[in-house]
């Protein structure tokens, strides 16, 4: 599973973007929680109540959008 760390300006980490096997993507803040995921066979991007956001990976706005 590849990982992707999401940072501000100052280096404090923002969230996580985690690779599945599958080709699926997680993303999670800080502590943790899962704040949405990214299927790349549908291009749907969905928030963690499993609502489309969108069509494309738009999870890192999901991250930064917490912030």
């Amino acid at each position: 599973m590849a990982e992707q760390i999401l940072r501000d300006r100052r280096g404090i980490i923002l969230g996580r973007i985690q690779t599945q096997a599958t080709g699926v993507q997680v993303a999670r803040d800080t502590r943790g929680i899962i704040v949405g995921r990214y299927d790349p066979q549908s291009n749907i991007t969905r928030n963690a109540q499993g609502l489309q956001v969108g069509q494309g990976n738009l999870l890192s706005s999901l991250i930064t959008g917490l912030h």
